[in-house]
């Protein structure tokens, strides 16, 4: 006999990717450190990244782009007092607030050398070297390990493209962009990913 079972949504698939992501982090800091025990602690990075990165794009594209297009809803950064929708970078901004609160110690934001607000430029040295780096070599992420106190984190910086018009209207439209000559599929800044591990 058949039985309807619901359809398992993208937003499952990917708490369960990230889930895992977290278990191998786990193993990975605990039994290998990056040598070859395990998981590298980039290869980690660069599954996260490929989360938000996939989620991030099909927000966009079939969301934002496809509401907009059709007249159904619009994205406005004023998106709780418009009834509309976050904008892509907002959804990203927000969902890294979310995991921050979890206390697992996975965090990551979007951030830029030419950001709208001052709160998302590059908060350090670090940010500020690797989000010129992914400017000049978008397909290479800049990674290290730093340690602060008791505490080591593995640190990525990946490149973030403009992959959408709705990305590059807002930015060239803005009052307080500094820089209104993007394009599609230039680097807007970086998303910037972290986690704690143990030496």
């Amino acid at each position: 006999m058949f039985t309807y079972k619901r359809p398992i949504s993208p937003i499952r698939i990917s708490a369960f990717i990230l889930f895992v992501s977290l278990g191998v982090i786990t193993s990975a800091a605990g039994s290998g450190k990056d040598q070859g025990h395990g998981v590298r602690y980039q290869t980690v990075a660069d599954y996260i990244h490929d989360i938000i990165e996939a989620d991030r794009t099909l927000y966009t594209t079939h969301v934002v782009d496809r509401m907009q297009e059709t007249g159904t809803a619009i994205a406005s950064e004023g998106w709780r007092e418009r009834n509309a929708l976050p904008l892509p970078a907002q959804m990203l901004l927000l969902s890294g607030e979310r995991v921050k609160e979890n206390g697992r110690g996975l965090h990551y934001r979007l951030a830029s050398l030419w950001p709208i607000y001052k709160k998302n430029g590059p908060a350090n040295d670090f940010e500020r070297n690797g989000l010129q780096a992914v400017q000049q070599n978008p397909d290479e992420p800049y990674t290290s390990l730093i340690t602060q106190g008791d505490e080591s984190r593995f640190m990525a910086i990946y490149a973030d493209l403009a992959v959408s018009k709705s990305c590059v209207n807002c930015h060239n439209r803005h009052l307080l962009s500094p820089k209104r000559d993007h394009k599609l599929g230039d680097v807007m800044g970086g998303i910037i990913i972290s986690f704690p591990v143990k030496q």
